[in-house]
């Protein structure tokens, strides 16, 4: 059994039930008879492990699902789905889906009656999390459904999810005389950093929103403030850039400095600075602060100055969330040894589910972080696109004013010959880091930056950080529009989507996205372009990219379907911004594969999640299915 199905089939062995019937029972019209928001009951004990952490402690029986008995209900796969949608799902939509489905399983009971839960909240989830399912080919539990299960806000119901908000949404104030632009150079606990964050969105609103990625373990929400002239959607050829902080639980100084950066970036662009305003306007930009509030906790409850080298690295769930992605360095040093073979956007292996700021040194480093010899503690792993890394390293380094003090014993000394930067397996090498991934599974450029020698420095020295990395921050955002930028269309001037750009000399390519729009970063010099799509002809263009040129020149492509156009290539050199006749060549057949195709079944199989499921009972949850 692989190891996925292993996992989960140790959790629970139970017998499926058949879908329930109707409700209390089929109304005139012959449709489900929908339940009241209230009703007589006997209030019991809820013992239940998957729900322990719902937000009430009393239920009743029979259920909604009509359950008897918590032998009933522990042995449906109503509550064994609950138990593993997290794996299912990838982290994604929890603790909210398995708390929602409590409130159905399990309903709340008090003062001898049972309350139902909001029909709003669960639309709004299903909203959000819907792609979810659709992503691994399974249908919205029917135990779910909003209009069924939940009731209108004023039929009484009670949200849920509720204990999850905590006490993000009071407003805290600031003091007294401060002016809105006021930073406060200090530590944030969660809440503080949220209403901070969403204080900031509201001030900027024009140009700045909150959203969140997922929730953590103990079900915080990992929060990103999002700047960009259209917040929350796409602009074509717009470039979008994220910064990650607090990886690591103990590690707090990018997590302050990301909420400085916000503050600022809102402050600066209302005061009208032109910079901001041109970043802003040219730029989409997402900040996550923290990417381990649960371990931050753990961290920030020793205090600064008092943690350990280790205390709090890991998440709720003992797991270092940068040895935790896909090990696909690997498997790119298997591909990269088989000449024509795609080395880019590699899949993830449905066999598996278990720029970032850090803290411990002061140094930028960049991929591959996974030595290609992985016996090698310590080997020098570049990528293709090993000039274009450099390039972004030294953008944050050749700027920091630590980085380039040249005394040997400061933090970070033993990296001046280096101009402060390094090749991560040249440094130390693991496997399973965020930047490898990132750069192998999707088309983002990501370097890790170490801000200091201290993980959880105190107070009195953040201020001095932030006027140390607030410049870096900057100029490293302003490096994404290096390079090329443009449009693939066919000949109508439909978007192609999913094209290929390649570069010659560099085996690594970027995809279009759904707008037929691409960026590509690139060093200065001369290259030759190739764009390609399944079905089409490919397109070469020779670009050259001068030396200071620090916005992107534009360069589109026009496909010919197959068995069309001219048919030679057309080398004259052009500038950044070429507009002569597209060149072609003879058309090339692509085994172009979209990274999440696996999930996918083919036509009349079942999904790949199916074997679990019926392996446990030959009773079979056909509601799962979407078809």
């Amino acid at each position: 059994m692989p190891p996925l199905l292993a996992t989960l089939a140790a959790l629970a062995s139970l017998a499926f039930a058949a879908h329930p019937s109707c409700s209390p029972g089929p109304d005139p019209s012959g449709k489900c008879q929908r339940l009241v928001s209230t009703h007589s009951a006997t209030c019991v004990d809820l013992h239940l492990r998957t729900c322990a952490d719902a937000a009430y402690n009393h239920t009743s029986f029979p259920t909604p699902l009509e359950h008897r008995s918590w032998e009933a209900v522990e042995s449906s796969p109503e509550y064994m789905l609950l138990g593993v949608l997290h794996f299912l799902l990838e982290g994604q939509c929890n603790p909210d889906l398995r708390l929602l489905g409590c409130s159905v399983l399990v309903p709340r009971c008090e003062g001898g009656h049972t309350r139902r839960p909001c029909r709003h909240v669960c639309e709004g989830l299903q909203e959000a999390c819907q792609p979810a399912f659709d992503a691994i080919d399974m249908a919205w539990p029917y135990f779910l459904d909003c209009s069924r299960y939940f009731a209108p806000e004023e039929e009484g119901c009670y949200d849920p999810l509720e204990q999850l908000r905590g006490e993000l949404d009071v407003e805290e104030a600031l003091p007294s005389g401060l002016p809105p632009t006021f930073i406060r150079f200090a530590h944030h606990s969660y809440v503080q950093m949220v209403r901070v964050l969403k204080r900031t969105a509201t001030r900027c609103s024009q140009v700045a929103k909150t959203y969140s990625i997922g929730r953590s373990f103990e079900g915080k929400d990992l929060v990103v403030i999002e700047f960009s002239s259209r917040p929350g959607q796409h602009e074509l050829m717009e470039p979008e850039v994220k910064l990650i902080g607090n990886i690591h639980g103990n590690e707090v100084a990018g997590r302050e400095m990301l909420i400085y950066l916000a503050q600022y970036l809102c402050s600066e662009y209302l005061l009208g600075n032109p910079r901001i305003q041109r970043l802003l306007n040219t730029t989409r930009i997402h900040l996550l602060p923290s990417m381990n509030p649960d371990g931050y906790e753990v961290a920030a409850a020793e205090g600064a100055g008092y943690n350990g080298w280790t205390s709090g690295r890991q998440n709720a769930q003992n797991l270092d969330l940068n040895r935790n992605f896909p090990d696909l360095t690997s498997e790119y040093y298997r591909l990269a040894s088989t000449r024509g073979v795609r080395t880019d956007h590699i899949p993830i292996s449905q066999y598996y589910w278990w720029a970032s700021l850090h803290g411990g040194d002061l140094v930028v480093s960049y991929p591959f972080d996974f030595s290609k010899h992985p016996n090698e503690e310590k080997m020098f792993s570049p990528t293709p696109d090993e000039k274009m890394f450099k390039l972004l390293a030294r953008a944050y380094a050749d700027v920091h004013p630590m980085m380039m003090d040249r005394s040997e014993n400061r933090c970070g000394g033993n990296f001046l010959k280096r101009g402060s930067i390094i090749n991560g397996a040249d440094w130390y090498s693991f496997t399973g880091g965020m930047s490898d991934f990132n750069y192998l599974h999707t088309n983002c450029f990501e370097i890790t930056v170490e801000l200091g020698c201290v993980k959880f420095p105190p107070e009195e020295v953040l201020y001095g950080l932030w006027q140390h990395n607030k410049e870096p921050l900057l100029n490293f955002l302003e490096m994404v529009h290096r390079g090329i930028k443009g449009m693939v269309t066919d000949k109508y001037g439909k978007p192609v989507k999913n094209a290929r750009i390649l570069v010659k000399g560099i085996r690594h390519d970027v995809t279009t996205a759904p707008d037929g729009d691409y960026w590509r970063l690139l060093p200065p010099g001369s290259h030759i372009v190739i764009a390609q799509a399944p079905g089409y002809s490919k397109v070469m263009k020779r670009v050259t990219i001068p030396l200071r040129m620090k916005r992107a020149g534009r360069v589109d492509f026009i496909l010919q379907p197959l068995g069309t156009g001219p048919k030679n290539f057309l080398p004259g050199p052009s500038r950044a911004l070429p507009r002569s006749q597209d060149a072609q060549r003879e058309p090339t057949q692509l085994d172009f594969e979209p990274p999440r195709a696996r999930r996918q079944p083919a036509s009349g199989s079942k999904p790949w999640w199916w074997a679990y499921f019926t392996s446990l009972s030959p009773y079979k949850p056909r509601w799962l299915l979407k078809y």
